[in-house]
């Protein structure tokens, strides 16, 4: 019997004949590098189908397209400030002696083939990178996605956006124009006024007083390699964190701590993904082929005794350079030192802007005590202190961008340079308190429409009248679904002080942070921070009621 399945098992191996190549060549992998049993654990990995999960997907792509077009152009442009005689196809320019670095980049605009749509490309991708990381990162503010397991990852998210803000000004200095000139002569002023070490740090990273001869050389080493290698890094490790953290959701029918409701990677995801990432592409490529943006050629090469009127920094620095310009020209002298407190405030001012946003994760968790892990999403309505609060830090952020424009501002419309600098000063101190409150009441308001809605549904437009003669609108009752939409989030109790006295009848001297702690969960999820939502008994009441 063994005999003849062994005969029959080699009759049908000698019908089939030998695998195909692609075969074997896929066993022999598999054998060393396991990919069948990593591609099927992975590949069928579920993702949430949102279009706020997109925006991430615009990162990933517009930083693909940054890398790709960067690498384009680094086999034509010449980081030198070596001076030569420009001859070239721009005839305004002829003759005017200019750095190779500005040589080459009018090179790339009108003599290389595809050269000034690559670069268009390139500047455009790096405009939407910063805007759409900007807005991934809100979007995980106000939904709550940073709290456990993935504080890490909202790190590594910050970083990107902080390394994108300095990598887009080293790009944006490197043709050596007289408008990223100014720019840096901006940057320059700011190192000076730190104090004791501003000369030296000024002094070593231009290679001598400004502008120096090293500045595009050394920019150049830093854009190129060494924050595109540590941003390229971070990408991988946040997209390994999301893939082992798995995604974040949206509350709701079947959607729970525990599971994913969405769409397989493969094929799914793949093909919405793959076709996504052309729908980017060539976004990107309209907008450079008709809309110009740098043309470094109308300004010049920069000289150290002109300025280019009306200098705009790119929009990500845009706040910067607000909060510099309305900061006023204030200066103190301590121990025969003078402090130019009008540069070094906004100087100081810039970071710690960025740091509140990337700490906050971190002073909630500390506040709530919160240590469970958290893969369903908050709506922002219901965290009214913390959707207030960051609409507030993106209130200061458009008002500091409004004062880095204001000489634009005065001049389009026509009004005073002053008016335009004392409204952004105002503004910058009243806008945020009053764009908190007013979303904090916003939010407060949706949620007790919520409540009204689960307790009583929704207007139908019916109106019937009682037999005593009293006239009253029908109610049609939500869903299960819609309820458990409305309903399915936490509300946490306040944190509360301890005992005043111990044990022992002592009074308790309660810690200033343990006091602290308290206040700040008070304000985060104490009477008027939430609408209570409905209890059952309140609902089946309800129902009755309405019959």
């Amino acid at each position: 019997m063994s005999e003849r399945v062994a005969e029959g098992s080699t009759g049908t191996a000698r019908e089939r004949g030998p695998a195909p190549a692609g075969e074997r060549l896929a066993d022999w992998a598999d054998g060393r590098l396991g990919l069948h049993t990593l591609s099927s654990k992975y590949l069928r990995k579920v993702f949430p189908d949102h279009w706020s999960f997109l925006l991430g997907e615009v990162c990933l792509y517009t930083f693909v397209i940054l890398v790709l077009t960067g690498v384009y152009l680094t086999l034509f442009f010449h980081p030198s400030m070596n001076e030569v005689e420009y001859h070239g196809s721009y005839v305004p320019l002829n003759g005017i002696r200019m750095s190779q670095a500005y040589a080459s980049t009018l090179d790339i605009s009108f003599d290389v083939r595809g050269g000034l749509l690559i670069r268009q490309i390139h500047h455009w991708a790096a405009l939407i990178f910063v805007a759409a990381m900007l807005l991934h990162m809100m979007r995980h503010f106000f939904t709550g996605s940073f709290r456990r397991p993935r504080e890490l990852n909202w790190v590594f998210g910050w970083t990107l956006l902080l390394l994108g803000l300095f990598e887009g000004l080293l790009g944006y200095s490197l043709p050596d124009d007289l408008l990223s000139g100014t720019g840096m002569r901006f940057l320059d002023g700011a190192i000076l006024s730190v104090p004791v070490v501003g000369t030296y740090l000024s002094m070593f990273l231009f290679g001598g007083e400004f502008p120096g001869h090293d500045i595009v050389g050394r920019f150049y080493s830093v854009h190129v390699l060494l924050f595109p290698g540590i941003m390229a890094a971070l990408v991988v490790a946040h997209l390994i964190l999301v893939v082992h953290h798995k995604h974040t959701q949206f509350p709701g029918p079947g959607k729970t701590e525990r599971n994913v409701v969405g769409a397989p990677f493969f094929p799914v995801y793949l093909a919405k993904a793959g076709g996504f990432f052309f729908l980017v592409f060539g976004v990107v490529a309209f907008l450079a082929a008709v809309a110009s943006i740098n043309p470094v050629w109308n300004y010049g090469p920069y000289r150290v005794d002109q300025v280019s009127t009306g200098a705009q920094p790119d929009w990500y620095l845009g706040f910067a350079e607000g909060l510099l310009r309305v900061m006023p020209g204030w200066e103190i002298t301590l121990w025969g030192h003078t402090l130019a407190l009008g540069v070094l405030v906004p100087l100081v001012a810039f970071p710690a802007v960025l740091v509140v946003i990337g700490v906050y994760p971190f002073l909630e968790a500390w506040v709530t005590g919160d240590r469970r892990e958290h893969h369903l999403l908050d709506r922002p309505r219901n965290r009214p202190v913390r959707t207030g609060l960051g609409v507030a830090w993106l209130t200061f952020f458009l008002v500091a961008l409004v004062g880095g424009g204001n000489d634009i501002w005065a001049t389009r419309f026509h009004v005073s340079l002053n008016a335009v600098t004392w409204f952004v000063r105002v503004a910058l101190v009243v806008g945020p308190v009053v764009t908190f409150v007013v979303t904090r009441r916003i939010c407060l308001g949706l949620q007790h429409r919520d409540r009204e809605l689960v307790l009583h549904g929704r207007e139908s437009g019916r109106v019937k009248r009682l037999p005593h003669g009293e006239y009253v609108e029908i109610h049609e009752p939500l869903t299960q679904a819609e309820l458990h939409t409305l309903t399915a989030h936490e509300q946490p109790p306040a944190l509360e002080s301890g005992p005043e006295t111990d044990v022992n009848g002592v009074r308790r001297r309660t810690p200033r942070a343990e006091r602290l702690r308290v206040r700040l969960s008070r304000a985060l999820h104490g009477e008027g921070a939430q609408v209570p939502k409905p209890t059952a008994r309140e609902y089946e009441e309800a129902r009755r009621e309405h019959g």
